[in-house]
C-alpha cells in the first residue's frame, strides 16, 4: 500500500515502531527518523513550489509549505496510505487508539520518508513524495492562506480605536473521538458576529472569523 518495497526490512520495521512499543521492548523507536523526515520533506516540497510558482514571493512561499507539511495535510495523507494499520503500539497506546491520532499518523509519514530515503536515495525519496502528495502539490495555489482572525480583529481595532478582542466560544463538539467536529461562534462586545465548524477548534474559529468578515462585507 506504501508504494515502496524496502530492501532493508529493519527500517521498514523501524518506521513503524512507536515509542510506546519501543520503550517495552528496548529497541529505537521511529523518532529519530521522523526528525530526519521533516527535514526532508520540507526540502522537496520547498523545491517544487519555488520552481512550480515563480510568481509567488518568499512570504507566500514560506505560507505555502507550512500548509503543505502541517499535521492536518500529513495525517490526511497517512490515512490513504493506510499507514496506521502498520504501526506498532505499546500496551497503553494501542488501547488509545493511537493509530487514529493526526500527530502519530503525521509523524509515521515523516519517518517512512526518511526511512525510503536512507533505504535508497534523494531522487527515489522525491518520486514517492510528488506521488503521495501530487494533488495536494499541484492545487498548492489554490490554498486559502489568509488569517481571518487577524483581519477581523484588525478591523475592529481601527474602527474602533480600541484593544478590545474578539472573542471565541466553542459551543459544541460532536462526531468521535478521531473525527470531531467543532463548532464556534465568535463575540465581540458581547454580540455573536459569525459562526463557523472545524475538525479542531483552530479552524473552526478560522471559519467563524471568515463568517464575520463576510457578514461585514470587508
Amino acid at each position: 500500500m506504501i508504494g515502496y518495497e524496502f530492501k532493508d526490512k529493519s527500517l521498514q520495521r523501524k518506521a513503524f515502531t512507536h515509542i510506546s512499543r519501543a520503550n517495552e521492548m528496548g529497541i529505537e523507536s521511529n523518532q529519530r527518523l521522523e526528525f530526519l523526515g521533516d527535514s526532508i520533506l520540507s526540502l522537496i516540497v520547498a523545491e517544487y513550489i519555488y520552481e512550480n510558482h515563480p510568481e509567488f514571493p518568499e512570504g507566500k512561499l514560506t505560507e505555502l509549505r507550512a500548509a503543505i507539511v502541517c499535521e492536518k495535510t500529513l495525517a490526511k495523507i497517512a490515512r490513504e496510505l493506510k499507514l496506521g494499520d502498520e504501526l506498532v503500539f505499546g500496551r497503553s497506546e494501542a488501547k488509545s487508539n493511537g493509530k487514529e491520532k493526526d500527530s502519530i499518523l503525521a509523524d509515521t509519514f515523516e519517518a517512512l520518508l526518511a526511512a525510503i530515503y536512507l533505504d535508497s536515495n534523494m531522487e527515489t525519496a522525491k518520486k514517492w513524495v510528488l506521488g503521495v502528495i501530487g494533488d495536494t502539490l499541484k492545487n498548492a495555489g489554490n490554498i486559502d492562506l489568509r488569517n481571518y482572525k487577524s483581519e477581523i480583529q484588525t478591523y475592529f481595532q481601527k474602527r474602533d480605536k480600541s484593544k478590545e478582542v474578539v472573542g471565541y466560544k466553542t459551543i459544541s463538539k460532536d462526531g468521535p473521538d478521531h473525527a470531531p467536529v467543532f463548532f464556534v461562534e465568535a463575540i465581540y462586545q458581547g454580540e455573536i458576529i459569525g459562526k463557523g465548524k472545524g475538525k479542531n477548534r483552530k479552524l473552526a474559529e478560522q471559519s467563524a472569523a471568515k463568517d464575520a468578515i463576510e457578514r461585514l462585507n470587508l
